[in-house]
């Protein structure tokens, strides 16, 4: 969530950097300072109000002492009414804090200076590209194919037991699957990322804190009879650990890990693009998230960019990055880059990461601060990303590795699946 502060002081940039996502927030923003306004003058009358009540009560106790008891309570009138008064203006102050906010809940984050022009992913900036794209042999299969060639995921069974995007890891496909989970985290605790268990079910207030809410509900799965969300990432309950947090400047910087199963409903996505693992409702994911200092933030996004790299180098599949365009970064971030590996198989690139930078946009929603060296409170930065997402790295082995006898196993993940070939 934007700060009323920072949209006072920068309305013309604010404006001006929101039309990058091809939006026209003018009058939202207009309206924001508009609400602000008349919220800071209630909170002056009110302010004023408890101040005469709390002098004339005190007079009043000075003249019951002074034994003018009738002054006094003609006095105790004024007061009743001034009460009065003030619970009114405490209800209306309420009530446009609660109308500002809700209107701050839907105007998206500034995107980064950065961040290049553009409607759609078509418009998203190629900034790296990386690795040797194999040269297959004939009659290479997509990944869904081989998944039922080598028995390793069911896409027919997961349809029986839940219904299309919930596919089933059978045999040496789960434990590569595994493999893979106990690899990313490996990595990352190496890295000096904390590993965490998170829930995997979150309340409204999470929604809300990270940005989910009230931006993509339709794409959550809502437990009503709880009203609970199943998570989309593990971005969500990890971020929320710090929400409402009141940390010390030298917490920072904080690094945390962790895997969990995700869901997205997936709304109106169908089609070939969307075969096998290349889009799922339920799927794995190992996350990173960071809490930063501001002056630092951007440092740390270039090392989370730096260690997917790595990561995607032992695999030794090939791999671009992204700038994403106005029209294409999420409502909360500021800047993100997208991982997309090379399917031979396929001929298409299939994002497997996204490192997106939220500067102070989900730390304002979550109350998330830090005390610094002169003891002022400041809003800390979150950032997260991808560490991997398993469906379309687990696709990108599988027909990147195919070969006309088997699919061979990265050399680096052999230790934790125990084989070397499917």
């Amino acid at each position: 969530m934007l700060q009323v502060a920072f949209i006072r002081e920068n309305r013309a940039d604010v404006i001006k950097r929101l039309e990058k996502r091809n939006l026209d927030a003018s009058q939202m923003i207009d309206d924001v300072i508009t609400l602000d306004e008349e919220r800071r003058e209630l909170q002056t009358k009110l302010d004023n109000t408890l101040a005469e009540s709390n002098s004339i009560s005190k007079e009043i106790g000075n003249l019951f002492k002074s034994g003018k008891a009738d002054e006094a309570n003609a006095l105790k009138e004024k007061t009743t009414q001034l009460k009065e008064d003030s619970k009114v203006l405490g209800e209306q102050l309420n009530a446009k804090a609660e109308t500002l906010n809700n209107l701050l809940y839907k105007i998206p984050n500034v995107p980064h200076e950065s961040v290049p022009n553009g409607n759609s992913d078509e418009d998203n900036e190629e900034i790296f590209i990386e690795g040797d794209i194999p040269k297959l042999h004939d009659g290479a299969l997509p990944h869904w194919e081989l998944a039922k060639k080598y028995d390793i995921i069911d896409f027919e069974l997961g349809n029986k037991i839940t219904g299309a995007g919930f596919p089933v890891y059978k045999g040496k496909g789960a434990r590569l699957q595994r493999a893979l989970i106990a690899y990313f985290l490996d990595k990352n605790t190496a890295a000096g990322y904390t590993e965490y268990q998170l829930p995997h079910l979150v309340n409204e207030a999470s929604g809300f804190g990270t940005g989910q809410l009230p931006d993509k509900e339709g794409q959550m799965y809502h437990v009503g009879e709880d009203n609970l969300y199943l998570i989309p990432t593990a971005e969500v309950p990890g971020t929320n650990i710090f929400r409402d947090e009141l940390l010390s400047e030298k917490d920072l910087p904080i690094g945390i890990t962790g895997y969990t199963p995700c869901f997205r409903r997936e709304a109106g996505s169908y089609g070939a693009h969307v075969r096998g693992l290349n889009r799922l409702h339920q799927f794995d994911k190992v996350e990173i998230i960071r809490v930063e200092h501001p002056d630092n933030s951007y440092k740390a996004f270039e090392g989370m960019i730096d260690h997917v790299k790595d990561i995607l180098k032992e695999l030794k599949l090939p791999y671009r990055i992204l700038r994403l365009c106005g029209g294409d970064v999420t409502f909360a971030s500021a800047l993100t880059y997208d991982f997309e590996v090379f399917s031979t198989a396929q001929d298409r690139w299939l994002e497997i990461s996204s490192v997106s930078n939220f500067e102070t946009f989900q730390a304002n929603r979550l109350k998330l601060r830090f005390k610094n060296k002169d003891g002022k409170t400041q809003l800390c930065h979150t950032l997260n990303g991808s560490s991997l997402a398993l469906p379309r790295v687990l696709a990108g082995i599988l027909e990147n590795y195919q070969t006309e006898d088997g699919i061979k196993i990265p050399e680096v993940l052999i230790p934790y699946t125990g084989f070397n070939k499917i």
